[in-house]
């Protein structure tokens, strides 16, 4: 299984304020573990939202709003590859914080990313296997 781990924006994410060099390197570190357990599948960090844009549909026409945003703020991201949930949990309960900022408080959404053999098989999911297997041998 695969799970998106997200990491909460705030003030100083949203502000464009940088980790501390002691914050990179416990990220590092962590980083590193993920690797060596061989979960880590991809990560980043995400600019501010006022550099971003959105994209809602609906009525038939999209629309384009440009940030900052104030809900639902992504300031990183790990997808991981885990046995469960439980083991996504456990892996998210030792992200390391800010040592510089000890105080501020974090938060990191867990979700689980569909497979595509959990979909009803058919041309689209023919086409998307497909796909995938392509997408896997580009990389």
């Amino acid at each position: 299984m695969k799970f998106l781990m997200m990491i909460k924006g705030n003030a100083d994410s949203e502000a464009g304020v940088m980790p501390s060099q002691e914050a990179f390197a416990a990220m590092t570190e962590f980083n590193e573990q993920l690797q060596k357990a061989g979960v880590l599948v991809d990560l980043n960090g995400l600019r501010p939202t006022k550099d971003g844009t959105r994209v809602k549909f609906g009525n038939g026409t999209p629309t384009v709003t440009n940030g900052p945003f104030k809900e639902d703020v992504v300031a990183g991201y790990w997808v991981i590859k885990a046995n469960s949930l439980q083991e996504a949990i456990d892996w998210a309960k030792k992200v390391p914080n800010d040592p510089k900022k000890p105080g501020v408080e974090g938060e990191i959404e867990i979700r689980q990313i569909f497979e595509l053999d959990e979909f009803e098989s058919g041309p689209g999911i023919d086409r998307a296997r497909e796909f995938e297997k392509e997408l896997t041998k580009a990389r």
